[in-house]
Parts: C-alpha cells; sequence; structure tokens
C-alpha cells in the first residue's frame, strides 16, 4: 500500500466526471487499499478516487470513531437508487478543500448500489453520517465538491483562501 497525493481544489481534475470500471481486479484493489491508506493518514472518513488523480467511480469510506476498531468500506461504481425527501444537514469537510468546513444540507436517507472489494453487487439503505458522506464522495465521482452546495459568495472566498495558500507553499523553500 502506498499513500498518494490528494488534489486540492481548485485543480480542474476536481471536475472530471468519473468513468465506470470494468472489473474488479487486482489493480483496482491496489489501488482501493492506496486510497484508504491515504484517506487515513489525511485524516479523513471518506475518498473518492479522483482526488488521488484516478477518475474511476470508486470510493472508500470508514466512520469508526477514532477508538472503534477501524471499519473500512469500499464502492465499485456506487449508484444511488432513491432519496429521501427529508433533508438532514451536516458540517462538511473535504481533504481536496482543506481545513474548510461548512453546513450542507443533503436528503437524510439514501438507497444504494455497489460493487463491494470482491466485485460482488450489494444494495443497503443508508441515513445519518453514511448517507451525508456517500452523498458528498458520490458528488465528486461526478466532479462536484462540497463548496458547490455553498452560496456563491462563500465558495468564492473559500477558492481565493485556498489559492493564496497554495501560491504561499509553492514559494516556501523545499
Amino acid at each position: 500500500m502506498a499513500i498518494r497525493d490528494i488534489i486540492i481544489a481548485p485543480d480542474p481534475r476536481l471536475k472530471q466526471i468519473s468513468l465506470p470500471v470494468n472489473e474488479v481486479d487486482d489493480a483496482l484493489r491496489v489501488l482501493m487499499d492506496d486510497m484508504l491508506e491515504t484517506m487515513y493518514d489525511a485524516p479523513g472518513i471518506g475518498l473518492a478516487a479522483i482526488q488521488v488523480g484516478e477518475p474511476k467511480r470508486v470510493i472508500v469510506m470508514d466512520l469508526a470513531n477514532e477508538d472503534e476498531t477501524p471499519a473500512p468500506r469500499f464502492f465499485v461504481n456506487p449508484e444511488i437508487l432513491s432519496v429521501s425527501e427529508d433533508l438532514a444537514t451536516y458540517e462538511e469537510g473535504c481533504l481536496s478543500v482543506p481545513e474548510f468546513y461548512e453546513d450542507v444540507e443533503r436528503p437524510a436517507h439514501c438507497r444504494i448500489r455497489y460493487l463491494d472489494y470482491n466485485g460482488v453487487e450489494q444494495e443497503e439503505d443508508c441515513d445519518e453520517l453514511f448517507a451525508t458522506c456517500f452523498q458528498h464522495e458520490m458528488d465528486h465521482l461526478e466532479g462536484v465538491l462540497f463548496i458547490d452546495h455553498l452560496s456563491k459568495l462563500k465558495r468564492s472566498m473559500m477558492l481565493k483562501k485556498l489559492i493564496k495558500a497554495k501560491k504561499l507553499m509553492e514559494k516556501e523553500p523545499a
């Protein structure tokens, strides 16, 4: 396993729409293992393949608290089958938009389908943090960031701060 670089907004690669995966094979499992290690190292609770430069419909997630046993989840070619009309608001952050957090309103419940780590099709219902995180990561597969759900003014302010921070990092001696 290897820790990969996480792409930071406003990198245009984050706006790519990810492509379906043809099969769950050993090469894809290496990618998923690398993504999981990268996510844990960051640290985060979810990561889409596009965030490490792979425009593939793959998500990894682990919603276990720090004091709990890790519970990694893998989602290949995930899809949302249905969403509830009721909404929930969670403060979201993103490894590609570091150090920024904002409340985002999303459907409180969704039914999903995906292939697991072994390529077996799964369907399940998700709610609360799982539903929010899943929808957040699904957005990445469509080239959408959580800041795209915010007002134009808030989004613009965040992007300006990210660009400024990137320029400062580039000027620092190695």
